[in-house]
């Protein structure tokens, strides 16, 4: 089984600084994949042509099961980072496929599957308050971004050998409150089938991941969540460090039978595709 986790960067092609969902379709059919997370992932926003960035991924990559979580109702702003869609004021949804085109502009997260799902569950974290100067596609010099709210999406997926759980996650960009966000959501799912997978751009580099999650529980007994790959994955035009991780609970380094990072058409990061034997 293939799996990947891919911030899009909502489409932006970095050549022209334009967000075309012709140019994003086909950008995600050259990612063959069987379970795709997808981070900064557009919703009827102008930027990126009033497109559902979810369904198109979907389309493009013939999966019908796929849920897109709205960390933000809004549309992007200079200063304040986001500026509240009027009509649904605070309002946080997950969409499905069968509500494509309902909802204003949104923003957030989105996890398909090729195989069949038989639950979803959403957590959410508040966003850090405070904001960093960072560097903005398009924009020169330092940016101060405020946070924004954070989530993680978990699938129950059926496969040929048994149920498992599928997590999808984009952290915060801010020192220590990642680390708070992955630590929570390695505690929350002691209820959910193994083995257990989570994708996601983590915002934290190299090994930090794996340090956080290493370890459930005390004793021999205790279980290891496993770093599956070890590649650079930003920036996508000379990767030198790895945000996007794919860690697994329950499945061992030799369950692992490729990794690689692959620049697609979009984005500032790599897609990180990693082959694995789940089960």
């Amino acid at each position: 089984m293939r799996v990947a986790t891919f911030n899009l960067l909502h489409g932006m092609d970095l050549a022209d600084g334009e967000s075309d969902p012709d140019r994003l379709r086909a950008a995600l059919a050259d990612l063959d994949a069987d379970i795709v997370a997808l981070q900064e992932v557009d919703r009827h926003q102008e930027r990126s042509g009033g497109a559902d960035q979810a369904a198109i991924a979907a389309e493009a990559l013939g999966m019908s099961q796929w849920r897109f979580l709205a960390s933000v109702h809004g549309v992007p702003a200079p200063v304040s980072g986001w500026t509240e869609e009027p009509s649904v004021p605070g309002e946080r949804r997950v969409y499905a496929a069968d509500e494509r085109g309902e909802g204003g502009p949104g923003y957030g997260i989105a996890l398909l599957s090729r195989l069949p799902v038989s639950r979803w569950r959403v957590r959410r974290f508040p966003a850090a308050p405070l904001s960093l100067p960072l560097r903005v596609q398009g924009r020169p010099g330092l940016t101060r971004v405020p946070d924004e709210p954070r989530g993680v999406l978990a699938a129950v997926v059926e496969g040929p050998h048994g149920p498992f759980t599928v997590l999808a996650a984009h952290l915060s960009f801010v020192p220590g409150w990642n680390i708070s966000q992955l630590a929570r959501i390695r505690r929350s799912t002691a209820d959910l089938p193994g083995p257990q997978l989570l994708l996601g751009d983590f915002n934290l580099p190299g090994r930090i991941p794996q340090a956080v999650v290493g370890r459930r529980g005390r004793g021999a007994g205790a279980v290891r969540w496993r770093s599956l790959a070890r590649v650079p994955t930003y920036p996508s035009y000379h990767p030198r460090v790895q945000f996007d991780h794919v860690l697994g609970h329950g499945i061992g380094p030799e369950a692992v039978r490729r990794t690689e990072a692959v620049r697609l058409g979009v984005s500032d990061h790599c897609a990180l595709v990693v082959e694995v034997k789940v089960g």
